[in-house]
């Protein structure tokens, strides 16, 4: 035989044979596309598989590296393009139907493309890939350059397609997002602008989002400062800011799912949500369109949520999860629904074909549809997918005609091994590992994970039938192995058996028996030769702790089905002596292993090395495990782990392996002569490989791909073929009779009639029992039970019937024992406790007990420790709280209460600062002494400066002025009401802190917080030492209490008072620390105490009461000398109790008393009565000194109650300064956080500004880049129009030789241009395709040219030579015509390429435009930003201390406005009020002064005119007595008799009128003098004022200086070169008008010349002769 013999001739050479791919079957996990109006394609694994609609033939395109990524279609080319999966990427181009490779596209990309789509028009391709580039790109395939490309971090996209109108758009959408890119192109640039749209909200509506960057809508704080907007807020700086938003401001958009294109490049979008969306695809303007409900809605189908959309005329199809395609007729802003079409699954894509006849729908499963339109539509099934991957295949014996496969979910399919179509279905309705076909019978078995074997019959091939069904065990099934003849079937599941079943269906499929290995089974091997009579089994399982792998090897002999049952126990176990078990163990871990069909051969696949190895077995016996080692070792140039094969005559090795290739070898020399790579690594390889009895197919199935690839021998002739075909034949022959027999009982065998959905078999047992409870009693159970497990209960059963009587008799002797025992325990609680037996010692059953006791323990055990644990995680909860709470205080927080009053006062906890602190603390403490040290020199140094000018002030200075210099020292002393804090009143220095009024720095603000915190810290500290004393004090107060309590109880005890003595104690909340420690008491569980505990106390106990009754003699004695002190002497403490003895003679009557006894009773009434006076003497002391007691107790207690009322109030203002410097802490905080926000968003300012000037130097560089290519082709573009215009001139000239006429006709002709008629598409398609013809754009020209060069041809037909044209001529004037012609067609093409190139320009130029906008709009901002800044540090916010009180007001006229308000110290204005009232005073006195005065004027004036008058009346009558002739001398010399006496008068009155006068002038100028030295002090004033003032101008004019320096520098600058630009580009303009014009003028003038010729020339010559 071939297997058995040694070759002499050594390993026979391939002989050039190879395997080629047959066909490919695999289902579509990717989109379905059409390649022409009656191909389809998907990709599948390594391939692209074509499929012809209408013959429904396969054609298949392989990978040449590895699995196949995505893929496109261009209708109209007719071309594929698809991706490999490897590192660096590539896409390839073939063409169809020739499946030649056009082009292959090589780019940046590390891992995969992820989505690819060909424009409608023109040749270009859009590829996009995900992580980690993003990248979405824009090829030119047919030269197979990319065209640009940009990068999108983060944008994930699932759909990508061109606009069909118009190839320069393209939508990009993902579940979050949908972006519109628009295609620009100049020349041969392109580049790519992305606009994004927004979606609604998820009920439908708009939100209306503010700008991020520039928001315009913040409100404005005129308290706290500028309001800034949340990025800023936030700390962001980078152009994470421009799309920050927070948390609460991020709404749920609506989520689109797929999206189409209209014939108007409008999108309509559907959405997760049910809505319906329409994009405008210029304006990007989103409208949620409205559904219209119909009277009776959809059953059940209310809410539809489209997964896929495809668009017809007048609406959309779309499909969603429920297995329905529905119509969508849109009606303006509205849709309906209608049905269209049901399928059976979920639909998951549709297509339409490229002439719209048919309608292609792809479901979930991976079957395809075609729904043809018509007036009779019919939806064909294309594809019918399997439910899932293929799970396990192989031949149909022989395995030249069918073969079948398994699915997990249990479908089995028969297939038509030609061509692969399903021939028959089956489903088994559970969950299906493993797959076998018998080579003795048409029959297949199926393993499943509930532990069932079925057993099909494929007789018929089209109607598959279960004919049995074996339930081995509970465990899945694993392997399914028949050996060579198909004598035996060895199933193997996951618990480590092997069972053996009878193969052949004439015997119902026998089970013989099971032997067990270890659980992993890998692999399991067998060889069965024609020559033998027994079969060889080997099963290949892993040790992976020790990293080894295990070959256990037995014999099964071919008459094992007739003697099964002596090679088998009763539990149905096979014997290991008799079936020769051995164990071998290799030193190594193998993937798999094979029998080689010599006997003492093994080949192995390494798992963890590539290698091959053959091992040889021992040929003597041997028992135990032996090591194999390898005899023989081959590199396998495979990766990963394999398996190995042999072929039915044994002498090939076949390899598979994860890397996806098939080697064929030969066993001896381990070569490989034959390989074919049908998968790839990226599907995790080849799952499992099945070759057919002759060897001529093989069936390859990968492992996550879901390909199964048909090879088949090229070139397969010689040794290779002759030998397995001979051992082929030969095999037939063998098995023919069995076939026969075996294939004629499955013909008739009826299908079994079971659910193959559940359980079919239901077995009944009765078993009696009659003696006891523990009696095995099995009742009618429909319930499946395993084979294993009958087996195991038919041995039970035969035990029970063999050992019948002696559990009869065994039980008698029980229940007698059991009647003893009860009778024993019955006695034994009639005893004693100290002689009971615990009910333990009952138990007969020690094991059991035992057990009992073990479980007990270990469930205490368990208890215990889950307590100790619960215990342990609270101990270490308290104990953190007890760190954190109570440990890390330096000052622990505890409370006092008052004795009488409920008033509670707690201390302030403080923990321990930190070294870093304390460090800090005393920075800032160096630094504000160093700033007070340098400020007093600066101090002294000023006054040094001016103190000249002081001492002259000095001088100059009056008294008032003193006075007013005495009073400021006096208020400079006074408290700082400016400090904002009470914090002075606890002795704390603040001559460090800063004025609230110059804290302008971000370091001058934190030192201030440090300090204020130390603050807080020193006035806690001080409280804290006060209320440690009113602590030691009531400690005190307490044990003053207690000791007079001593007394008190005394006294109470002697005067045998019921009153309560009053003991004042600690509470918890004084003494805290009392807390963390557990009492006694507070512990309400008994302790658990163990028994020889107990008996210790009981001893104990009763050793006490004897020690007492022996003392109980010596009690009496004892009594007397603790009470008499051993003195027979009264105490004056024990007069109360005295009592004085009667005498034994009054108990007789008092009749027959004696005289002695009668002086004995006088004598005891006298003791008696000095006794009683006595004794009120001393209770009345008592009472008295115990009211002082008490009252001195209540005293103190209440002295101690009010000074803790005032330490309360203490604590109180405490708080108070300690909330005060926390509020002036948190101002400071909070304007530190303002000042962070303002830095930040200055930072991203800038930031932004840089980016923004970036851009605008690209743009500038776009522009001007564009503008060249824009000159230089408008260049080309005039030379070729001028090239134009010459041809048309130089006609003339050219054909001068011939006569004119010709010339004229010929003229006529050369602009005489074709007519190309249009191509008119049929009506049926216009009306049925939406989108109408669209050829592509490069395309288009190329076929209007080549038309328009097809009618030249016609009109340069000598036909149309005019007569008499020399023919050498008209082939001259065709040439010359066709070059102008195909000039002209140069001259269009480039007039719209510079059309096309201007309008690149002029958007370029916009973007240009629109950033310089962005970048001014940033200066403003940057400088409204730095004037916020500035009236932020300026406009400081300050903590003042106001009394309380109320204030009236007269018309409650509140200024509630303060903008313009200034803050200034109460004192000023209270100094000043004193002046005014002084100066007022000193104006009113002034003023009755000067009234005064002016009255005596008046007076003294009417006096004056008084006496004016009588001297008239005087002058009168001396006027008369002159007339007398009597001069006036004379007259008053005789009419006043004392004439020297009235001339002393009147010289009197006017000395007296001249010294008030004086008097009066001298007043008046002290008066202006002192008003004139006020003025000058006042002057003084305010030249310190103005000067300081003029200080600040001076400093504020340099800051505005160089804000407008800035300004100019910045906006000016840019403002000047604006006009300057725009005054330049309109004198240009001008002057090339200008030029124009007279250019044009010029022209005018040469044309009027030319024309006056012309006209001229036609007119008659009239010349004299």
């Amino acid at each position: 035989m071939a297997q058995g013999r040694e070759r002499d001739e050594g390993p026979h050479s391939a002989g050039g044979a190879s395997l080629s791919v047959r066909w490919v079957q695999g289902f579509p996990k990717q989109n379905v596309h059409f390649v022409n109006d009656n191909t389809i394609c998907y990709p599948c694994g390594n391939y692209v598989i074509f499929i012809n609609i209408e013959t429904k033939k396969k054609t298949v395109l392989q990978c040449s590296n590895g699995i196949v990524g995505v893929m496109a279609t261009n209708i109209r080319c007719e071309v594929v393009a698809f991706s490999d999966r490897k590192l660096k990427p590539l896409i390839y181009i073939y063409s169809f139907p020739g499946l030649t490779r056009r082009t292959k596209l090589k780019g940046n990309i590390l891992l995969d493309y992820t989505l690819l789509s060909f424009s409608y028009c023109g040749t270009y391709l859009a590829s996009y890939s995900s992580l980690p580039e993003f990248e979405l790109a824009l090829w030119n395939w047919e030269s197979s350059i990319i065209l640009c490309r940009k990068s999108q971090p983060g944008m994930d996209v699932n759909q990508m397609s061109f606009n069909p109108m118009n190839w320069r758009q393209l939508c990009l959408s993902s579940p979050s997002t949908v972006s519109v890119w628009t295609i620009e192109r100049s020349n041969q640039e392109h580049c790519f602008r992305a606009r994004s749209v927004k979606l609604p909200l998820e009920d439908g509506s708009f939100f209306n989002e503010t700008d991020v960057v520039f928001p315009q809508s913040l409100p404005k704080d005129l308290i706290y400062g500028p309001v800034l907007p949340l990025s800023a807020i936030a700390g962001l700086v980078g152009e994470e800011a421009e799309t920050f938003r927070p948390k609460d401001d991020l709404y749920p958009l609506l989520h689109p799912t797929m999206h189409c294109w209209t014939p108007t490049s409008d999108l309509y979008i559907g959405c997760e949500e049910g809505h319906l969306l329409m994009i405008n695809g210029d304006t990007l303007q989103v409208t949620v369109l409205n559904k219209i409900e119909e009277e009776s809605p959809l059953d059940r189908r209310n809410f539809i949520s489209p997964v896929t959309l495809v668009y017809q005329k007048e609406g959309v199809l779309a499909s969603g999860i429920d297995g329905f395609v529905y119509s969508f007729i849109i009606k303006d802003r509205s849709y309906m629904i209608e049905d269209f079409l049901e399928i059976e699954r979920p639909v998951e894509h549709m297509a339409f074909s490229p002439n719209y006849t048919m309608l292609l729908i792809q479901t979930d499963k991976g079957s395809v549809y075609i729904y043809t339109f018509g007036k009779e539509p019919t939806l064909n099934k294309v594809l019918d997918a399997c439910d899932g991957k293929f799970q396990a295949i192989d031949f149909i014996t022989p395995g030249t005609q069918y073969f079948m496969t398994l699915t997990h979910s249990g479908e089995i399919c028969v297939w038509w091994l030609e061509d692969c179509a399903c021939v028959s279905k089956i489903y088994l309705n559970t969950l299906a590992t493993v797959l076998a076909c018998c080579p003795s019978s048409l029959s297949a078995a199926v393993g499943t994970e509930d532990g069932s074997v079925y057993f099909i019959s494929v007789y018929d091939k089209e109607s598959p039938q279960v004919v049995h069904k074996a339930f081995l065990s509970e465990s899945s099934v694993q392997h399914v192995v028949y050996d060579q003849q198909g004598i035996f079937l060895l199933v193997g599941t996951s618990e480590g058996k092997v069972f053996i079943i009878n193969a052949n269906s004439s015997s119902s499929f026998q089970i013989i028996g099971f032997t067990e290995v270890a659980k992993d089974i890998l692999q399991i091997s067998t060889v069965s030769l024609l020559e033998t009579d027994i079969v060889k089994v080997m099963v290949l399982s892993s040790l992976p702790e020790a990293g080894r792998s295990r070959l256990e090897m037995f014999t099964l002999p071919t008459l094992l089905p007739q003697v099964s049952t002596t090679f088998a126990d009763e539990r149905g176990r096979l014997k290991d002596e008799i079936i020769h078990k051995y164990l071998y163990e290799l030193e190594h871990a193998l993937s798999s292993a094979v029998l080689g069909f010599q006997s003492n051969q093994i080949y192995g696949f390494c798992s963890q090395v590539p290698y091959i190895c053959s091992y040889l077995l021992p040929e003597e016996e041997h028992t135990g495990i032996y090591i194999l080692k390898p005899y023989k070792k081959v590199q396998s140039r495979q990766y990963g782990p394999g398996l190995l094969y042999l072929s039915s005559h044994g002498l090939w090795l076949i390899t598979i392996a994860k890397c996806g290739i098939l080697c064929i070898r030969d066993v001896y020399t381990l070569e490989t002569f034959a390989w074919c790579r049908s998968h790839s690594h990226q599907g995790h390889g080849i799952q499992s490989m099945r070759i057919s009895m002759d060897g001529q197919n093989i069936l390859v199935n990968g492992r996550d791909d879901g390909t199964l690839v048909y090879l088949k021998w090229k070139r397969f002739g010689g040794h290779l073929a002759s030998e397995i075909l001979d051992y082929y034949q030969k095999l037939l022959i063998s098995l023919s009779s069995a076939m026969d027999k075996e294939n004629h009982y499955l013909s008739t065998t009826p299908k079994v009639s079971v659910d193959l959905g559940s359980d079919s078999e239901h077995t009944k047992q009765k078993a009696s029992t009659d003696l006891s409870q523990d009696e095995l009693v099995l009742t009618d159970v429909k319930k499946e039970i395993p084979w294993i497990q009958q087996k195991s209960q038919e041995a039970i059963k035969k035990e029970v019937n063999l050992f019948s009587k002696k559990r009869k008799e065994i039980k008698q002797g029980i229940k007698s024992l059991s009647k003893t025992i009860l009778n024993m325990m019955e006695e034994n609680d009639k005893l004693e406790n100290i002689a009971k037996l615990d009910q333990q010692e009952f138990g007969l059953d020690l094991e059991e007990l035992e057990r009992l006791h073990d479980e007990s323990q270990e469930e205490v055990a368990k208890i215990i420790k889950d307590v100790e644990m619960h215990n342990l995680a609270k101990s270490y909860l308290a104990e953190l709280i007890k760190e954190e709470c109570w440990n890390s205080m330096a000052v622990k927080g505890r409370a006092l209460k008052c004795f009488h009053i409920p008033c509670v006062v707690e201390n302030f906890p403080m923990k321990a600062r930190t070294v870093e602190e304390l460090k800090e603390l005393e920075r800032v403490l160096q630094q504000k002494k160093i700033e007070a040290e340098c400020l007093k020199l600066r101090k002294e140094i000023v006054e040094a400066q001016s103190g000249v000018k002081l001492i002259k002030q000095r001088h100059e200075e009056d008294d008032e002025e003193e006075e007013e210099e005495d009073k400021t020292v006096k208020y400079s002393n006074l408290p700082n009401y400016l400090l904002g804090s009470l914090s002075t009143d606890f002795g704390v220095d603040t001559s460090l802190l800063s004025s609230q009024l110059e804290l302008h720095s971000r370091e001058e603000k934190i030192n201030q917080i440090i300090l204020l915190k130390d603050i807080i810290y020193k006035v806690k500290t001080v409280f804290n030492n006060e209320f440690d004393t009113a602590y030691k004090q009531k400690e005190f107060e307490i044990a003053r209490v207690k000791e007079r309590n001593v007394r008190i109880r005394e006294i109470i005890l002697d005067l045998e008072l019921e009153e309560a003595v009053w003991q004042p104690e600690f509470e918890d909340c004084e003494k805290p620390e009392r807390m963390l420690v557990v009492q006694d008491e507070e512990i309400t569980a008994h302790k658990h105490i163990k028994p020889w505990h107990k008996a210790k106390e009981l001893m104990v106990n009763h050793e006490k009461e004897h020690w007492l009754l022996i003392q109980d003699a010596s009690t009496r004695l004892r009594a007397l000398m603790d009470m008499m002190g051993g003195v027979l002497e009264v105490k004056k403490e024990d007069i109360l109790r005295m009592v004085i003895p009667q005498p034994a003679f009054m108990a007789k009557p008092d009749a027959v008393w004696t005289e002695e006894e009668r002086k004995q009773f006088k004598d005891y009434e006298k003791k008696v009565k000095e006794l009683n006076e006595e004794r009120d003497k001393y209770r009345k002391s008592l009472e008295a000194e115990l009211k002082k007691l008490q009252n001195s107790i209540q005293e103190s207690t209440q002295a101690f109650d009010e000074h803790l009322k005032r330490l309360f109030e203490r604590r109180v203002k405490a708080e108070m300064v300690t909330n005060q410097e926390e509020l002036k802490i948190s101002n400071l905080a909070f304007s530190l956080l303002l000042d962070e926000e303002l830095s930040s968003r200055e930072k991203f300012l800038n930031n932004y500004l840089t980016r923004k000037q970036h851009e605008k130097s690209q743009t500038s560089e776009a522009v001007r880049k564009s503008r060249e290519d824009l000159d230089v082709y408008k260049e080309h573009y005039d030379n070729l129009l001028a090239e134009d215009k010459v041809m048309d001139r130089s006609f003339k000239k050219e054909f001068s030789e011939i006569p004119g006429h010709q010339v004229d006709i010929l003229y006529k002709l050369f602009k005489r241009r074709p007519r190309i008629s249009k191509q008119k598409t049929h009506s049926e398609t216009t009306s049925v395709v939406p989108f109408g013809e669209l050829p592509g754009s490069g395309k288009l020209n190329k076929d209007a040219f080549a038309q328009l060069m097809k009618a030249m041809d016609e009109l340069d037909n000598i036909s149309n030579m005019p007569e008499g044209l020399d023919p050498l001529v008209w082939n001259h004037f065709c040439m010359t015509r066709r070059a102008k012609v195909e000039n002209e067609q140069k001259v269009k093409q480039k007039a719209a390429d510079l059309l096309e190139m201007a309008t690149f320009l002029q958007k370029r130029v916009e973007e240009e435009e629109k950033v310089q906008q962005e970048i001014e709009r940033v200066f403003h901002e940057l400088i409204l930003l730095q004037e916020e800044k500035v009236r932020f540090q300026l406009n400081l916010t300050i903590q003042i201390l106001l009394k309380q009180g109320q204030v009236e007001l007269e018309n409650f006229q509140l200024v509630l406005e303060y903008s313009d308000a200034i803050l200034i110290n109460k004192n000023i204005i209270e100094d000043l009020n004193s002046v005014i009232r002084t100066q007022g005073q000193k104006k009113v006195a002034s003023m009755m002064e000067s009234k005064d005065v002016h009255k005596r004027i008046l007076q003294i004036e009417w006096e004056h005119k008084k006496m004016e008058m009588e001297r008239e009346d005087l002058n009168q009558k001396a006027w008369d007595i002159q007339m007398l002739f009597f001069s006036r001398d004379r007259q008053k010399y005789l009419n006043e008799p004392n004439y020297e006496a009235l001339i002393s008068i009147q010289i009197g009155i006017m000395e007296q009128t001249i010294a008030v006068l004086d008097k009066t002038h001298k007043k008046n100028v002290e008066n202006c003098k002192k008003l004139l030295k006020k003025l000058g002090k006042f002057s003084n004033q305010k030249d310190i004022a103005n000067y300081a003032l003029s200080c600040n101008l001076r400093e504020e004019l340099v800051a505005v200086s160089e804000r407008k320096d800035i300004c100019n520098a910045m906006g000016s600058k840019l403002t000047c070169e604006k006009i300057v630009k725009e005054r330049y580009e309109n004198m240009m303009q001008q002057q090339k008008l200008t030029n124009i014009s007279k250019q044009q003028a010029e022209q005018i003038s040469i044309l009027q010349t030319e024309v006056e010729r012309l006209r001229m020339k036609t007119f008659p010559a009239l010349v004299q002769m």
